[in-house]
């Protein structure tokens, strides 16, 4: 894996000025990325709480077309079995309805983009790009284990299916990571610590993030 831009050590690398907001049509875009079971979920919960952001989870999205019935929801949910990625234009699809129905204009997207396909809609399609990455690191040991413990009735968290979602976030998302940690956007998060400690460091983030803002709107003034 490249060299991460910066972690929650406070270490830098090729660092990116992002004093201005997203030019993502006014919109402010954070992504999150990390394996599953690294805790992205609870972390973006404490962020919409503490920050004022719209938190929108790819996985609940489309859980959501699951839940709804539709040919395309039964077709993720075969996928999910299988621990395949679901299309990009499905989640393309999904992604842009909740954006469009949403009063806030600053964005947590968790969990998207996913692979390089996901990546080519959002740039090209949805016309989005992020301030920054929020990257939650994670060992496949302990992913493997907080999936298992948690046990919440998905028909993804057996352990094979466990397993094969793993292997694709390391064949398909590690590279999305790689791509923007060269573009000086990735923010690392250990993510094997508390819960509370995990948000410590991602509180630094973000507060650099609301810095940076006030600083760009001062100057316009």
């Amino acid at each position: 894996m490249e060299s991460i831009a910066k972690d929650d050590k406070g270490n830098e690398l090729e660092p990116e000025k992002h004093s201005r907001e997203s030019s993502s049509n006014g919109c402010t875009i954070v992504y999150v990325l990390g394996g599953p079971g690294s805790g992205k979920s609870t972390q973006c919960s404490k962020i919409v709480r503490h920050f004022g952001f719209c938190h929108l989870s790819v996985g609940d999205l489309l859980q959501a077309e699951v839940d709804s019935g539709s040919d395309n929801g039964k077709m993720i949910q075969d996928l999910k079995k299988e621990g395949k990625l679901v299309p990009s234009d499905i989640v393309v699809k999904v992604l842009e309805k909740a954006m469009q129905g949403s009063k806030n204009k600053k964005f947590l997207i968790d969990g998207f983009p996913r692979s390089q396909e996901n990546l080519d809609a959002a740039q090209q399609i949805l016309k989005i790009d992020p301030v920054f990455v929020l990257f939650f690191d994670c060992s496949e040991e302990e992913m493997i284990k907080r999936l298992l413990n948690r046990n919440q009735g998905r028909v993804d968290d057996n352990i094979e299916s466990i397993k094969k979602r793993i292997k694709v976030y390391f064949e398909s998302t590690l590279p999305i990571i790689n791509y923007y940690s060269s573009k000086g956007k990735i923010r690392k998060i250990n993510a094997e610590r508390p819960i509370e400690e995990v948000f410590g460091a991602v509180k630094d983030v973000f507060s650099e993030l609301k810095e940076a803002s006030m600083e760009s709107k001062s100057s316009t003034n």
